[in-house]
């Protein structure tokens, strides 16, 4: 009898985790975007929240300087330099008024998403469950189910709604969940809060024994004399919860992947034992980079917001000649949360978006990316300069009108 070789695929299996993560949706968005431009279509991308505006000069800089210094060469530490957990610190104490300690309550991380699903890993564990504001930015859910964990998703919109939520289930639900996550400016929806919020959840959070992981990655961007309040401001807050920054945004470094953990000493550290097995830190040239534009661009997220706050209104004005009309206006983050007309409706939010891509060659990203309570709506980005949002705008208008011209046929004359 002859013996067979087990094949390859007999015997790679993934692990069991691997099953409840689901594809990446935006994978079907990123394929087609890709197909266009190589096909050398000029598509204008405001899918996801990539700052394409420049990085500070004074960061650059210093970057181009200390890159040259062999001694930036080497391995750094997972919990980032001493120099830029103190800069950190300092900037909390003068935007925010909270005072942290740089050795315990400060933590550097390659970005707040990275930081995020590490801190999951040191807080959650198999049975835990957590609470994530639906719809949810994809890490925030399945950072939590990597780590092992269970989530349960609590609709954002309706503040009031959303604590009371939080409070029944922790009196119903067995075990009790563990971990309360925040996101606030918030991602995808914009949603924002004023501090009163904050207040009650630090009375939840003491009253039913919820650790707190607010993500402040939009905080350095408001519009109309917005302030978005850091949960750490809150009296109260550093006892129970940590909060994560990052540079991503507010100062146009995406690439660079700086982002800061601060908050609850315990929870810090958790987070450091984590990263001192998986990472070696940050390149430490942009670590050092990065404490310039802490200290010397202090008012670089303020002007950013302003170019936001004018692409903000350009394009909901180019959207409303559109017939686009059921979106309301964002008070902080960078990206439109807009509700699909109702008369496209039915085709869903990645149709929806598909169509946009090959109509209006214009990238955005469907609602049910970030979960079924996502449906029905699309997330703009506002990245691009306005001359670049008023030309997406116009082939929005241009692909809506055919899409509606299409609906409005007989099904005999659709169908030939």
């Amino acid at each position: 009898m002859e013996n067979k070789e087990p094949k390859a695929e007999d015997f790679i299996r993934l692990s069991e985790r691997m099953s409840r993560l689901p594809q990446y949706i935006f994978s079907k968005i990123n394929h087609l975007k890709d197909r266009k431009r190589r096909e050398g279509i000029d598509v204008i991308d405001m899918a996801m929240g990539n700052p394409t505006d420049p990085t500070p000069e004074p960061i650059v800089e210093k970057l181009c300087e200390v890159v040259r210094d062999p001694r930036n060469h080497r391995y750094s530490t997972a919990a980032g330099i001493y120099n830029l957990r103190r800069e950190m610190a300092k900037y909390y104490q003068a935007e925010y008024g909270v005072q942290l300690d740089p050795e315990k309550e400060v933590i550097c991380t390659i970005g707040s998403k990275e930081g995020f699903s590490h801190l999951c890993l040191a807080v959650i564990g198999s049975g835990d469950t957590a609470f994530v504001p639906a719809p949810s930015y994809p890490i925030h859910s399945y950072g939590v189910v990597l780590a092992g964990g269970s989530y349960l998703s609590i609709p954002v919109y309706d503040d009031e709604e959303f604590l009371r939520r939080v409070d029944d289930t922790c009196k119903t639900y067995f075990p009790k969940p563990k971990v309360l996550f925040l996101n606030y400016p918030h991602n995808p929806t914009a949603h924002t809060v004023e501090p009163e919020f904050f207040r009650e959840v630090v009375v939840l959070a003491n009253r039913h024994q919820l650790i707190v992981v607010h993500d402040f990655a939009y905080g350095g961007i408001a519009f109309d004399g917005y302030r978005p309040p850091s949960f750490l401001e809150t009296p109260g807050a550093m006892d129970i919860g940590v909060e994560f920054t990052t540079m991503s945004k507010s100062f146009n470094m995406a690439g660079w992947r700086i982002g800061f953990c601060c908050g609850n000493a315990r929870i810090i550290d958790g987070l450091a034992r984590v990263k001192g097995y998986y990472d070696y830190g940050i390149f430490q040239a942009i670590q050092i980079a990065s404490i310039i534009g802490l200290r010397e661009c202090k008012d670089f997220p303020r002007e950013q917001s302003g170019r936001y706050q004018e692409r903000r209104d350009a394009l909901m004005s180019g959207l409303e000649r559109a017939g686009w009309t059921d979106i309301d206006k964002p008070r902080g983050g960078m990206f439109l949360w807009a509700k699909m007309p109702p008369e496209f409706q039915a085709m869903g939010s990645m149709e929806f978006a598909l169509r946009l891509m090959e109509d209006a060659e214009v990238a955005v990203a469907p609602g049910a990316a970030f979960g079924p309570e996502g449906e029905g709506f699309v997330r703009i980005a506002l990245i691009e300069n306005r001359q670049r949002i008023q030309q997406a705008a116009r082939q929005i208008r241009r692909a809506l009108h055919q899409l509606r011209s299409k609906e409005a046929r007989p099904p005999a004359e659709k169908a030939g």
